[in-house]
């Protein structure tokens, strides 16, 4: 007798291992419920990836300013770069070269200079009229002096002892803010509680060196004790250095955080090329937003300041300085954005995408047949290339972000740089892959297809 024909005992358990074939009804049931549960499970990472979409587009420009300003607040040689040139601005010399010579000539007093001629030619016996004109020449040597003392101002501002002077004492205010703000104990301000200390030690020791050079034995007895000078006390002091430490978190992490909630948002969303280009484009709308923010706070500022206390080219002279870093940052993510959603539009179905990689596919290919006919073939190193093209095109993309994370400060000048080298070194491997013979071809022609 045939086994497989034989029934199941009861005590067998064979009608529990019988599969169960189901009907056309159960069937449509099965993918109608399959269907649904996809369609809900697509839902949920949609709306998931679309709110961590916009927290992250809100957060962009925030992250983008409290980075600029964490650097130029806390950063002593950051701060010297963006004001230094500000010394070298005609608009800036100028206000400082007219309120220098004011200064000047308001101190030279010109009137008792032509009393005293007045008098003395009086005195001498001569004429009135003699005398009249020397009273009358108030005004002319008034502007000579002021003609004098401003072409020997001017001289000076527009030398080079006047720019290190500028960023010298920048550099020495900078570090010493910074000093008390973050408490530090260096330099020769420093900040102890809610009390401001002025360290004049090195003073001191100064002082008491040319004192015994000069002969005064005794002075290499003053005491080392006491060598701070309390300049201020204020219970705000320590208001101002929790500010600064906030600042410097929000300046650390915002951008950090920003960066992990839009790839969050790419990794959840269920077409990951689609929320790429969606993201980038978002960023890249924001960064438009804040350019155009940073032009109408600069419209207000000038029209804030009166002409009477600082000249609109000067004010604007100032503005533009100081808020170079931050636009350059801003235009900078805004050709990222850019990059980024040309580079994934590219890796698409799309049919000017097709025709693009099409087209650079016959370029390498021809260049690598040129390699062949001349004699040069990449063999095993070319076949692998060609049979890893996908792997090898996003290592040299995640490299090139790499570059560009671990640049400090990338400017746009960076940005094309790193994108160039980036386009070269995928041009190069894909030439030797094309290099390699028919196999590799065959391989580039099937990657293509």
């Amino acid at each position: 007798m045939n086994p497989a024909a034989t029934p199941d005992t009861p005590d067998s358990g064979g009608a529990s291992h019988q599969k169960h074939v189901m009907t056309a009804e159960e069937r449509a049931e099965y993918e109608r419920l399959r269907r649904h549960a996809a369609v809900r499970h697509r839902r949920v990472r949609r709306a998931g990836s679309s709110i961590l979409l916009l927290l992250a587009l809100l957060l962009a420009p925030l992250a983008v300013v409290a980075a600029w300003v964490q650097d130029t607040v806390s950063d002593t040689d950051r701060y010297v770069e963006t004001v230094a040139p500000l010394a070298s601005e005609p608009p800036v010399q100028e206000v400082v070269i007219n309120r220098l010579t004011d200064r000047v000539v308001a101190n030279v007093d010109v009137k008792a200079v032509t009393d005293s001629l007045s008098k003395a030619l009086q005195d001498a016996g001569a004429p009135p009229r003699v005398v009249q004109g020397a009273e009358s020449l108030q005004s002319p040597l008034r502007e000579a002096v002021r003609t004098v003392v401003d072409r020997n101002v001017t001289r000076v501002i527009t030398s080079d002892v006047f720019q290190q002077v500028w960023e010298g004492a920048n550099r020495r205010s900078h570090a010493a803010v910074v000093n008390m703000l973050t408490g530090a104990r260096e330099g020769a301000v420093r900040a102890e509680g809610d009390t401001v200390r002025l360290d004049v030690g090195a003073v001191v020791d100064e002082v008491r060196e040319r004192l015994v050079d000069a002969g005064f034995d005794k002075a290499a007895a003053i005491p080392d004790t006491d060598r701070t000078i309390t300049l201020f006390q204020t219970e705000e002091l320590g208001k101002a250095q929790d500010t600064m430490r906030l600042l410097d978190i929000l300046g650390t992490w915002l951008p950090v955080l920003t960066v992990v909630l839009a790839a969050l948002a790419v990794w959840t969303a269920p077409a990951h090329r689609v929320m790429l280009m969606v993201t980038a484009t978002g960023v890249g709308v924001m960064m438009v937003v804040l350019l155009v923010a940073l032009a109408v706070v600069r419209r207000v500022y000038l029209d804030s300041v009166p002409p009477t206390a600082l000249p609109t080219d000067a004010a604007a002279a100032i503005y533009d300085m100081f808020l170079r870093f931050l636009r350059d940052s801003t235009r900078t993510l805004l050709i990222v954005s850019v990059i980024t959603v040309l580079v994934a539009y590219l890796y698409g179905p799309g049919r000017p995408a097709r025709a693009v990689r099409r087209a650079a596919d016959r370029g390498t290919t021809a260049a690598g047949r040129g390699l062949r006919r001349a004699g040069v073939r990449t063999g095993s190193t070319g076949h692998w290339l060609a049979d890893h093209r996908a792997w090898i095109t996003g290592g040299v993309i995640a490299a090139g972000a790499l570059a560009l994370v671990l640049w400090n400060h990338p400017s746009v000048g960076a940005v094309a740089l790193v994108v160039g080298i980036a386009l070269a070194v995928l041009i190069v491997l894909a030439v030797l892959a094309a290099a390699a013979g028919p196999a590799a071809g065959h391989g580039d022609r099937a990657a293509a297809s």
